[in-house]
């Protein structure tokens, strides 16, 4: 059995009898230093169970406490029903499934969250204050700036405040309180195009069709296929240093 497949089990049957056994005990004290390091052992076994187990739900893979529970029983007595060999194929089996029950769930909310881009773009495009490039990038001025516009070879200093079409907030410089600088040309496509367009000083907010940004990838709190919406405000533009002989 592998050491992922292990983990699970172990967490399964800790989070199982701990459920089972809350009604019928009084909270633990904490006294004394193995008391803590026991109670936090289990916590951080416990939690990890939870996890998994919410994300085996979530796409349908319900296992059946009381025979998780028979189970423990019989392996604590030595009377386990299966042998290991039968025990190996079967948890095999399981970590298959949820595998592949994943994988389908991920690719219908990816195919979900595309449609759902091309939907909002079509009808933001319609707004007379958003302008549609040839890439299919959008974006409204909210402020013009003055100034020599960057190139994709520059470094930008700006402030930037990204969400998703429904208003998630995945990422804000603004929110940190703190600008960023980056090459321009080492960024999502989106972005080296739409900074491009605008001078120092300038406030642009940008609508970005997934192609144009992490396409079927999913990047942090960001899922696959999602257009992304960003308010950016350019402070500084930075020429790339010329190397002298």
């Amino acid at each position: 059995m592998n050491k992922a497949v292990k983990l699970t089990a172990i967490a399964a049957a800790v989070a199982v009898i701990s459920a089972c056994g809350a009604d019928k005990k009084e909270s633990v004290k904490l006294e004394t230093e193995a008391q803590k390091q026991s109670y936090a052992l289990g916590a951080s076994m416990g939690r990890y169970l939870k996890n998994n187990l919410d994300q085996n739900a979530d796409i349908g893979v319900n296992l059946d406490q009381t025979m998780i529970i028979g189970g423990i029983e019989d392996a604590l007595g030595d009377k386990v029903q299966l042998n290991d060999e039968e025990i190996e194929t079967i948890m095999t089996g399981l970590e298959s499934q949820v595998r592949k029950l994943r994988a389908e769930k991920q690719e219908a909310l990816a195919a979900e969250a595309q449609q759902a881009g091309k939907d909002f773009l079509a009808e933001n495009a319609k707004r007379s204050e958003v302008t549609v490039t040839e890439s299919g990038l959008q974006y409204e001025v909210l402020q013009e700036g003055e100034g020599e516009k960057p190139n994709a070879e520059d470094t930008v200093t700006v402030h930037y405040h990204g969400t998703l079409i429904d208003g998630s907030v995945f990422d804000s410089s603004v929110e940190r309180g703190q600008t960023t600088s980056f090459p321009l040309n080492r960024v999502i496509p989106g972005w080296t195009e739409g900074l491009q367009y605008m001078s120092p000083g300038a406030k642009y907010k940008f609508y970005i069709p997934s192609e144009l940004a992490y396409g079927a990838r999913s990047a942090g709190s960001i899922p696959p296929n999602s257009t992304l919406i960003f308010e950016v405000e350019l402070f500084e533009v930075e020429k790339p240093a010329v190397e002298t002989r």
